[in-house]
């Protein structure tokens, strides 16, 4: 019979490699949001076509972002939208970010959908 102890140590081994696998996932890099094409902007979180197209049509007729704050003038792009995007965004140096973000989510949007 196993012990508890042998048990335990394969869990623990279990436990570990599967973060590891879920810390090589995190996705890190920048969009420049004043030069950025709509490819790279799809990148970002929840942004598709229409909205990345909407970011760089507000940026022609506006000028450039001057903060990254600036992105809630967009339609769209809400304060809670702002939050996801901080961390994904700059206007300014190059774009980063190769691979699309995708962040879980939240308990409180699967609540207001499943109600």
């Amino acid at each position: 019979m196993i012990s508890r102890t042998a048990v335990l140590f394969v869990f623990v081994i279990v436990a570990m490699s599967s973060l590891a696998m879920a810390a090589d996932d995190v996705t890190t890099g920048v969009v420049n949001i004043n030069t950025a094409e709509s490819e790279q902007l799809q990148l970002l979180p929840r942004i598709g076509p229409a909205l990345a197209d909407r970011i760089i049509e507000f940026r022609q007729s506006h000028g450039p972002f001057g903060s990254v704050g600036e992105l809630v003038a967009v339609k769209g792009i809400g304060e809670s939208s702002l939050v996801r995007l901080e961390p994904y965004v700059t206007t300014n140096g190059d774009t980063t970010l190769t691979a699309k973000v995708k962040l879980p989510r939240s308990s409180a949007s699967a609540a207001s959908a499943a109600g």
